[in-house]
């Protein structure tokens, strides 16, 4: 059974910093392009950072993601935060035709 468990989220003020994790089981973590999704209220799901290198513009220079498959776990670094950051993230793992989602973890960006 795939898993995927997002933690980290939380309230921070504008200009913090928060770290994301998603923790991966039930499936040979190296092997799927991992990446991070938000979705505001209201709002469709949108595309954070993906792989390695691709991310949204809102974020560029912001947010940083990363892995370490020894712990089958993917991060997103996030700074400066700024309210509009505020979302439900969401860890996405894809191989091929298989597409897995984690259940999500709130950011919320407010004085």
């Amino acid at each position: 059974q795939v898993q995927l468990v997002e933690s980290g989220g939380g309230l921070v003020q504008p200009g913090g910093s928060l770290r994301l994790s998603c923790a991966a089981s039930g499936i040979i973590f190296r092997l799927y392009r991992m990446g991070w999704y938000r979705q505001a209220p209201g709002k469709q799901r949108e595309l954070v950072a993906d792989g390695s290198t691709s991310y949204a513009d809102s974020v560029k220079g912001r947010f940083t993601i990363s892995r370490d498959n020894a712990k089958n776990t993917v991060y997103l670094q996030m700074n400066s935060l700024k309210p509009e950051d505020t979302a439900v993230y969401y860890c996405n793992a894809k191989l091929g035709t298989e597409n897995y989602w984690g259940q999500g973890t709130q950011v919320t960006v407010s004085s």
